[in-house]
């Protein structure tokens, strides 16, 4: 990654206001008094935690991965803690069962994964004192006994203290229809406590940020700050974000979508973000990325002038692809869109690849040919009929080919056209089309 290039606006920072700059964005559900004064003072530090459940972050990771990214270009400097430590536990925060717990070898692989893709974000090679650093709890908690840390941090903060948070009293709610909380869960609002203590003794960082359903967990670290340490320190969390149609933000239909393109293809990534709503994308351009106020609102207003341009959800898409997968990925993505709608040809299927093209033509009915049936050319009535059944019977075939209704590949297809090895996409598809949307792909075996 070209670290000089991806990072110029931190070389030249100086110092913002990082509070106001969040709360224009709509990012600030809750915070501590005196916290935006405490930022105006000088440099600070601050972390948000990052659970490292998967080898890569999902979409729903990147409100705090942003807020970082604006913490630091307003001249503060941030820490990414991943918890290799708390990994092993599982926040019950908004969770109704406890998830698995992770081996250490697994996890070790999967920080690596996150610690690539946060690079992207953060700047973790500047020689400025807003440097971004990685941290990883494990570092400090491994060598903790059971019995030093209850005697030196759990009596610190009493029983009626931790019950008293959110994230505890639903798992005990009879209405919430759970099992209860184990003691390894319980304890978890403790050691990411002790995190933050460590993290201000050591590193002298004075903020936690994360989500909403994070506020319990966070302000027990100021509390175990103030009567530990005897310091401040302050708290501030970002709504949960929401999609106005109420479904989940995050999820597709096959899943979470992932900052891995190998988990989830920079077209698909592209996709997510080109579909939102209008509603939608007007609260999204300001949370993912790093356009300025001004850019927004004349964009916003354009955008309400001719809504059917879908310009809102275009320039959303391309930031936001290009932060995870860079330039050339987004183009890659811009062309794949296109050939659906758009008029692309024979040469612009030919090279996609085999993700993205299958990710392309997702639910497009599909049937499977031998090989060998286009070793010596296949005539186009055995190929829309016979071969695959995309068009029900011979003389239905002869009718659409008369009716020049059928393409292969993009191209038109006359009923003489023979389909061959070189009609093959990424030596295995075959695009059969009747009409402008109806759509077959044969895949060769």
């Amino acid at each position: 990654m070209n670290t000089k290039l991806t990072f110029n606006f931190f070389k030249t920072y100086k110092m913002k206001n990082f509070v106001e700059e969040l709360r224009w964005r709509g990012m600030i559900q809750n915070i501590m008094p005196e916290t935006e004064q405490h930022l105006l003072e000088g440099i600070r530090s601050a972390y948000v935690g990052i659970d490292p459940t998967a080898d890569s972050l999902h979409i729903g990771h990147l409100v705090g991965v942003m807020i970082l990214r604006h913490f630091q270009n307003c001249g503060h400097k941030p820490y990414a803690l991943v918890g290799g430590a708390t990994g092993m536990i599982g926040d019950p925060s908004g969770k109704s069962v406890e998830r698995n717990l992770l081996t250490e070898e697994v996890l070790a692989h999967n920080i690596e994964g996150i610690k690539k893709q946060l690079a992207k974000f953060l700047d973790f090679e500047s020689k400025e004192p807003n440097k971004a650093e990685l941290v990883n709890n494990y570092d400090w908690m491994k060598n903790f006994s059971f019995l030093s840390f209850i005697r030196d941090i759990g009596k610190h903060i009493t029983v009626n203290y931790m019950m008293a948070k959110d994230s505890v009293k639903k798992r005990f709610d009879p209405s919430e229809n759970t099992d209860g909380m184990s003691f390894t869960e319980f304890s978890y609002q403790l050691i990411q406590g002790y995190d933050f203590l460590h993290l201000f003794r050591e590193k002298n960082c004075t903020l936690q940020m994360g989500g909403s359903d994070q506020w319990g967990n966070i302000t027990t670290g100021t509390e175990m700050i103030r009567r530990i340490a005897g310091g401040k320190a302050f708290a501030m969390t970002c709504p949960l974000i929401t999609k106005a149609d109420g479904t989940k933000f995050g999820k597709s239909e096959g899943g979470n979508i992932w900052l891995a393109p190998e988990k989830t293809s920079p077209y698909k990534f592209y996709q997510y973000w080109i579909n939102t709503s209008d509603e939608d994308a007007e609260r999204y351009i300001k949370i993912f990325t790093m356009l300025s106020k001004e850019e927004i609102e004349s964009l916003t207003a354009e955008h309400k002038e001719a809504p059917h341009l879908r310009l809102l959800q275009s320039k959303l898409a391309e930031e936001i692809t290009v932060l995870v997968h860079g330039k050339e990925e987004l183009e890659k993505a811009i062309q794949a869109s296109k050939i659906l709608f758009g008029n692309s040809t024979s040469e612009d299927l030919k090279k996609l690849d085999e993700q993205t093209f299958l990710d392309v033509f997702d639910g497009v009915p599909q049937a499977e040919i031998s090989r060998s049936d286009i070793e010596n050319g296949l005539d186009m009535i055995a190929i829309l009929s016979a071969k695959t059944e995309f068009i029900k019977s011979n003389s239905e075939a002869r009718r659409a080919l008369k009716e020049n209704s059928i393409s292969v590949n993009k191209e038109k297809a006359s009923d003489n056209y023979i389909v061959t090895q070189k009609d093959l996409i990424n030596n295995q598809f075959i695009l059969l089309q009747r009409g402008k949307k109806n759509y077959f792909v044969v895949r060769v075996k």
